[in-house]
Order: C-alpha cells, then sequence, then structure tokens
C-alpha cells in the first residue's frame, strides 16, 4: 500500500538544471559497464597532499553556491571543509571537484556535489537535531552532515563493501562519531528514532512508510521519487500534526533504491 495521507503542495516547477547533463552521462556510462575493477577502501593517509585540490575545490564552492543559492553558511562552510577526493575511487580522483556524479563501484555513484549541498541545506538541520541517511555509499554525504558539527548523524548502507570501505574512510578522516549500518534502508533505523531530518540519497518509486513513521514531527525528509533510470521528483517532506506536505523541489537523477524498495508497495494511481 502507499502513503495516503500527505498533502502535495508544489513549490518549484520541475527544473532540468543543465548541470543534470553531466550526471546523465555519467549514469549512461554507469549502465554499460561492470563493476570497476578497484574495488578496495580507498586510502585516506593523513599525510596525503591535500593542497593540489585547493584551486578546484574553491571553484567547485564558488559554482554550487551560485547553482544552487546556497545560503545557510553552516553548509558552506561543511562544503569547503570536507576533501571530496578521499570518497572517490583513485581513478576518478582528477575529477573529485567537477560537479557530477562518479562511479564508486557496486552499481552506485558518489552523488553530484552542488546537489549534495543543496539537498543538506533542504534539511533546516537545527543544533541537537538527529539525521538520518539512507545510502552511505562513498561517505560523502554522511561527513558534509558530521562537519556541520551540530548533528548527530545515522547512516545505513545495503552493499556490505560500500559499508565497510565509507566506515572507514569516515572514521579516518575523523568523523567517528557518525553511526553507522549494514542493512536495508528502505526500513530505517527503528531503534535510534524518531529523527528530525532523513536524507535519501538513492531512488525508490514511492515514499518508504517506515521512514515516515520514523520522522519526528516537525521533521523534514528530503528523498528523490521516481521510475528507475530516467529523472526523479526531488522532494521535502515536512510533518506537521502527524501529517506529511510535500513540497516539489526540481527535477534530478538518482540511482535506485535497492532492497525491499525494489519489490515493496507501489504507489496507488
Amino acid at each position: 500500500m502507499a502513503f495516503p495521507f500527505f498533502q502535495v503542495k508544489q513549490i518549484a516547477e520541475l527544473n532540468f538544471r543543465l548541470s543534470l547533463i553531466n550526471t546523465i552521462l555519467t549514469l549512461v556510462l554507469l549502465a554499460g559497464c561492470t563493476r570497476p575493477a578497484f574495488e578496495s577502501t580507498p586510502t585516506a593517509s593523513p599525510t596525503a597532499d591535500d593542497s593540489m585540490y585547493s584551486q578546484a575545490k574553491e571553484q567547485l564552492v564558488a559554482h554550487a553556491i551560485t547553482h544552487q543559492q546556497l545560503e545557510n553558511k553552516g553548509v558552506i562552510r561543511a562544503f569547503e571543509a570536507v576533501p571530496r577526493h578521499r570518497f572517490v575511487l583513485p581513478e576518478y580522483q582528477d575529477r573529485a571537484y567537477d560537479d557530477m556524479a562518479l562511479p564508486i563501484g557496486y552499481g552506485q555513484t558518489i552523488s553530484q556535489p552542488s546537489l549534495v549541498a543543496h539537498m543538506t541545506e533542504l534539511l533546516e538541520l537545527e543544533p541537537g537535531d538527529k539525521v538520518l541517511e539512507i545510502g552511505t555509499g562513498s561517505g560523502y554525504q554522511a561527513a558534509i552532515l558530521a562537519e556541520l558539527g551540530y548533528v548527530d548523524v545515522y547512516s545505513i548502507e545495503i552493499v556490505p563493501e560500500l559499508y565497510e570501505r565509507s566506515t572507514n574512510i569516515l572514521k579516518k578522516l575523523g568523523y567517528a562519531k557518525v553511526q553507522t549500518k549494514q542493512a536495508d534502508g528502505y526500513f530505517g533505523w527503528e531503534e535510534a528514532a524518531p529523527f528530525d531530518a532523513i536524507i535519501v540519497t538513492a531512488a525508490p518509486d514511492h515514499l518508504p512508510p517506515p521512514l515516515a513513521d520514523q520522522l519526528a514531527e516537525g521533521g523534514i525528509l528530503v528523498i528523490p521519487i521516481g521510475p528507475q533510470g530516467f529523472y526523479q521528483t526531488l522532494w521535502k517532506f515536512i510533518k506537521e500534526n502527524g501529517e506529511l506536505t510535500a513540497y516539489n523541489m526540481g527535477g534530478v537523477i538518482f540511482v535506485p533504491l535497492t532492497g525491499e524498495a525494489e519489490a515493496g508497495p507501489k504507489p496507488t494511481p
């Protein structure tokens, strides 16, 4: 069964931004390829020379602020601080600060960085909030959340190899307080609920009811929803008086949410 109780208020028309072209091309390439030969954990050595990426990072941050109209100073500061090149596979490190998604193995990608910042800003996080991420992937989104410094971060990854890799990277980079779990994110993290914010970084074709149930009163859930292999809609849900109000935040492209989402309840017409 679908989640029948939210009211939809469309505040933005579907806006296919030019930057999505890069993401489309990446996903097309990804769909036609097998797993990359390199599947081991990238090395995040504390002696690595991060300065060589400083100019590229500055250009990306400036682009993201303009392109996504970022305003939250805490999010911008976190975006500036987190070294994205530590989260991508070695063969893609020279493209780490391009504003596009990149393959990380196992059919998954590290999301477009400006979109990561935008989705983080949509959560409207406050000090002391508890936030749940569905789809740890590379660990980059979890690192952005942790870098804010004032929220508790929980993150779930369904692919065991990605769970191990991202957990190790987060620890090496000093984000050891991020609580990670290898599980099907469709069901959320019931024992740690409720959450003040939930962010989903892969696209189901419907809103998973467990995530709506685990969202606290007044909480915000940001999730792409739509068919696999095509454009999806980014939704921002706000829970008020036990009901969800949905705001259309525009068109996006994400890899599909796997696990129960692939065989779970479908939305009613």
